[in-house]
C-alpha cells in the first residue's frame, strides 16, 4: 500500500529509508548527503562495498544501523572518472532496483519504507515518469511504503504506518 506524504524523510518512522545514489557514489548532494552526515558509517562501509564488489546501476545494497535501515538504489550511473559528479538515472536502472528492492523487503521482512521522489533531484528525471515505476513495482506489497513527495525541512510527516 503506497501512500504519499509531504515532511522531511529524515524524520520518518519506517523500518527503512531507500533513496537514490550511484556505484561509487560520494553521497555528497541531496539526501545521501543529510544521510550521510546523520549516518557516517553508512557511507564508509558503502565504500568498503564498492571496492569490493563493484556494484553495477539497477542494484541495491542495504545498510543496517543501529537505529535505521538504509536501502541505497543504485538508480544512476557511476560517475565517468573520479572527481566527476555521478552520472544521470535511468528508467532501465529504477526498473532493475525497484525489482531488487521488492525482493529485499520480501527476504528481509522489511515491515515499511520510506522512499523520496526517486531519481528526481541529481538523478535528472521527471517525477511523472518515476512515479509509475515506483506505483507498477511496489503498489501491490502489503507494507506500508510512504513516498515523500514534498520535501519540508524539520516537518514530520502523517504517516500511515500500521
Amino acid at each position: 500500500m503506497i501512500s504519499k506524504v509531504r515532511g522531511d524523510i529524515l524524520l520518518s518512522g519506517a523500518q527503512a529509508i531507500a533513496h537514490g545514489v550511484a556505484p561509487h557514489d560520494h553521497f555528497n548532494q541531496g539526501l545521501a548527503l543529510a544521510l550521510r552526515e546523520r549516518f557516517p558509517a553508512m557511507a564508509k562501509d558503502f565504500r568498503h562495498y564498492c571496492h569490493q564488489q563493484n556494484p553495477k546501476a539497477g542494484g541495491v545494497w542495504l545498510w543496517a544501523g543501529p537505529e535505521r535501515v538504509i536501502i541505497n538504489l543504485m538508480t544512476q550511473e557511476p560517475a565517468p572518472s573520479k572527481n566527476a559528479h555521478p552520472g544521470k538515472a535511468t528508467s532501465h536502472n529504477i526498473n532493475h532496483a525497484l525489482r531488487e528492492l521488492r525482493s529485499l523487503l520480501e527476504k528481509e521482512e522489511i515491515s515499511s519504507i520510506a522512499l523520496p521522489r526517486l531519481a528526481t533531484g541529481v538523478g535528472g528525471l521527471e517525477w511523472g515518469d518515476v512515479e509509475p515505476l515506483i506505483e507498477k513495482s511496489l503498489g501491490d506489497l502489503t507494507i506500508p511504503v510512504i513516498v515523500y513527495e514534498t520535501y519540508e525541512k524539520g516537518k514530520k510527516a502523517a504517516e500511515k504506518l500500521g
